[in-house]
């Protein structure tokens, strides 16, 4: 695989990096270089019955797949002076009372 200039300085924009023209080119073989070990590991032969690498537990417990309200600590009549079918009471602004 042939990687150029223009396609490192698009994989720099991506990742929002600064690159200039000296700096692609040897970007550029240092990738192709990176690309080209990944490319060696396809012609590893596997002995047959190897089974893949898989970091953590070969099978991940799931948890029930519900929706439950989640518990609190205090309940909302707990965490005000006013509380009234379901709202908060919260005191009228100066600007809310009728004039006089």
């Amino acid at each position: 695989m042939t990687i150029d200039s223009r396609t490192i300085h698009h994989i720099a924009g991506l990742a929002e990096l600064a690159v200039t023209d000296a700096e692609a080119k040897a970007l550029a073989g240092q990738l192709e270089r990176i690309v080209g070990l990944v490319a060696q590991l396809e012609r590893v032969e596997i002995p047959s019955g190897v089974g893949a690498f898989v970091a953590g537990p070969a099978a991940a417990t799931l948890r029930d797949d519900v929706v439950a309200p989640v518990p609190l600590n205090r309940t909302p009549e707990m965490l005000t002076t006013g509380f009234q079918r379901g709202f908060y009471l919260v005191p009228k602004l100066g600007s809310q009372e009728p004039a006089e």
